[in-house]
């Protein structure tokens, strides 16, 4: 049986790591009493007793935890942003090409961020297929529920007094220096980081990405792009579909409580959006941790997780 411990189990990713392993028969998670839960030693002995460490917390505590942690054999998943770009990481998005085997093989794995996930997931396939430049010039649109916000948004959108003023969408990140930038960039290649328009909305969870492009930017049509999607999304969480909407209308929060995602594209031969569509929560954040988390135990990634088939 291997032995977890979630470093930040209060926080909205790590109680939902911790409720999802929580009833795992292969599992033993370590806790810590409430008292110690910010004490380095009693921190760094359980870092370094078990076999897998969740970092659930802000960028500089989830540094430090990665200094306190001298057992080389503790698999360590850090869901912060901190090593996301670091080279000595291993990006931890299993269905991009090659990405599965590094996460199998190292110790250090970086869970994506939320935003990028769905940026990625649609940017990615294309440039690996020689079809979008890394010069391209990109713009996205993001759409999250208010779960991405952490504890306080949380509380924010649920107090009946806020109920008015956070109804309509809101626009966020508006001098963008969004942190999921730096990921994106780096993991697709890119030259410069996208023009990014991330909005909340007062959903509790849920995700849709859209990129749009003409087809000026690509050296094929949008029969092509979907050929591309359909062969690149052979295996794992991430699948094409060819039609992912309703009377035409996309939903944000399709995938809400599921740990999968879909990718499609819309539109003409001379203009078309890419989306992806996901739960912030799920593929954005503590599912993908635990997929990540399979496929290091050697098991199969899908263990715990929780998936729509409807929406394949």
């Amino acid at each position: 049986m291997k032995k977890v411990f979630i470093d930040g189990a209060v926080g909205t990713t790590g109680l939902k790591v911790f409720g999802r392993l929580s009833g795992r028969e292969d599992i033993k998670l370590l806790t810590l009493e409430e008292k110690y839960r910010k004490d380095p030693a009693a921190r760094k002995d359980a870092l370094n007793n078990c076999d897998i460490a969740f970092l659930c917390l802000p960028d500089d505590a989830a540094r430090e935890a990665v200094s306190l942690v001298d057992d080389p054999d503790t698999v360590i998943i850090d869901t912060s942003t901190a090593h996301r770009t670091d080279e000595a990481w291993v990006y931890g998005f299993p269905e991009l090409k090659g990405q599965r085997e590094k996460i199998a093989d190292t110790k250090r794995i970086a869970n994506p961020g939320c935003h990028a996930t769905g940026v990625i997931s649609l940017i990615k396939p294309l440039i690996d297929n020689g079809v979008l430049s890394t010069s391209a010039k990109i713009s996205c649109y993001s759409m999250t529920g208010y779960s991405g916000g952490g504890k306080k948004m949380i509380a924010d959108y649920e107090d009946e007094a806020n109920k008015e003023r956070l109804t309509a969408p809101r626009l966020y990140g508006l001098g963008q220096t969004h942190k999921h930038l730096p990921e994106i960039k780096k993991v697709c290649g890119l030259e410069s980081e996208p023009v990014f328009c991330p909005v909340v909305s007062s959903f509790y969870s849920g995700m849709q990405v859209v990129i749009p492009l003409t087809a000026n930017e690509l050296d094929i049509g949008i029969n092509g792009i979907k050929e591309i999607y359909a062969d690149y999304y052979k295996s794992g969480l991430v699948k094409f579909a060819d039609n992912i909407g309703e009377n035409g209308f996309i939903s944000a929060a399709t995938l809400s409580g599921f740990d999968n995602m879909t990718v499609g594209v819309y539109g003409n031969d001379d203009r078309f959006t890419l989306v992806s569509l996901f739960d912030n929560l799920g593929k954005g954040a503590s599912g993908a941790a635990i997929q990540n988390m399979n496929i290091s135990l050697g098991i199969d990634e899908t263990t715990g997780l929780v998936i729509s088939e409807d929406s394949l």
